[in-house]
């Protein structure tokens, strides 16, 4: 499946706003198919990312802007797609702070972190980020999502996936450390937004693996910050939170991206009618036949036949090693239902 026209100049403002994901976004897209994007479409599982991979690491494959809007295009230049997000990670918020964050070519990820966090400008330390949206704007017709990680999952990486432990010990600490993740994260999604996203998405993939205790004391505060913060269509995600609905539906955000935890036409009933909702095929049900993805898809889309806020998306990142056709048979299902 190819669609260039997905990648090709288009930069009328009215257009974008009346895009299909973000008529969805603002659960207002009604009488037409949904919008279907998928969570690491940028890498990963494409054969012309591999290909890329193998001559660059992810630390220059991050930083340089040519790459950065490289390698966001390249699903968009294979799927008819919906909206594109920003190649970036999580971990850029740590940059500013003083830390090193270094991608080995074999995978994996090392945080080096100063003796005390220090504090510079988002601008000064991410330039190449606001460079590569700016470039991107002037190639797509579809809305660019930029991103962050949550204060919480990026506290993870931070302290060596290991947060609880400071979390538990010292309480007051570990607060004051999401404090300033959460004041950098809103530097660094404003200067996205300047540069040109039409949305953001927060990655808070581990705040759901905390106790409701801890999520209400460590999580929900620092993304109502984030989202109040923010000037533009804002979704959330993180696993696990399938069972809290209606306690992150709080947090003023304009839609939530589920996992594959629930149904999500039963997710939906605890939703605010207002808010849209993202997702949420396991990623490993791309692993089935051809046949299978499409019969599976099709009964996704059949049980929220109607819903104005609904966003197609896999309930996390697509896998590295997905069959092609299988993501073919995916977003050819959405795209002609």
């Amino acid at each position: 499946m190819n669609l260039d026209s997905q990648s090709m100049p288009f930069s009328v403002e009215s257009s974008m706003k009346n895009s299909r994901f973000l008529k969805a976004v603002r659960c207002q897209n009604h009488g037409e198919r949904p919008p279907v994007w998928i969570m690491r479409q940028a890498g990963r599982f494409l054969p012309e990312y591999q290909k890329l991979r193998a001559q660059f690491s992810l630390n220059q494959l991050f930083r340089d802007p040519k790459k950065i809007v490289t390698v966001t295009l390249q699903p968009l230049k294979r799927y008819p797609l919906d909206a594109a997000i920003l190649f970036a990670d999580i971990l850029h918020v740590l940059l500013p702070l003083g830390c090193k964050v270094d991608f080995p070519q074999k995978g994996g990820l090392n945080v080096t972190s100063p003796k005390k966090l220090k504090r510079e400008s988002v601008e000064k330390a991410l330039p190449f980020v606001s460079e590569g949206i700016e470039r991107l704007k002037k190639e797509l017709s579809v809305p660019l999502i930029g991103f962050c990680g949550g204060p919480f999952t990026v506290a993870h990486y931070l302290l060596g996936k290991k947060p609880e432990k400071m979390l538990y010990q010292n309480p007051e600490k570990f607060s004051s450390l999401l404090d300033l993740i959460t004041e950098v994260s809103i530097d660094y999604l404003k200067m996205q937004i300047e540069a040109g996203v039409d949305a953001i998405q927060i990655f808070d993939s581990w705040a759901g693996t905390l106790p409701l205790q801890q999520i209400e004391r460590f999580v929900l505060p620092s993304l109502k910050r984030l989202v109040a913060a923010l000037k533009v269509p804002v979704l959330i995600f993180s696993r696990g939170i399938a069972f809290y609905v209606k306690k992150f539906a709080l947090l003023g955000v304009d839609g939530i991206s589920f996992d594959g935890a629930r149904p999500l036409a039963e997710i939906r009933r605890e939703m605010p009618p207002h808010m849209a909702v993202q997702g949420n095929l396991p990623p490993a049900f791309l692993y089935s036949s051809v046949e299978t993805v499409r019969l599976e898809t099709k009964k996704h889309l059949d049980s929220m036949k109607g819903d104005p806020g609904f966003i197609v998306n896999l309930g996390h990142g697509i896998l590295p090693d997905t069959p092609l056709e299988s993501v073919d048979a995916f977003i050819e299902t959405v795209v002609t239902s």
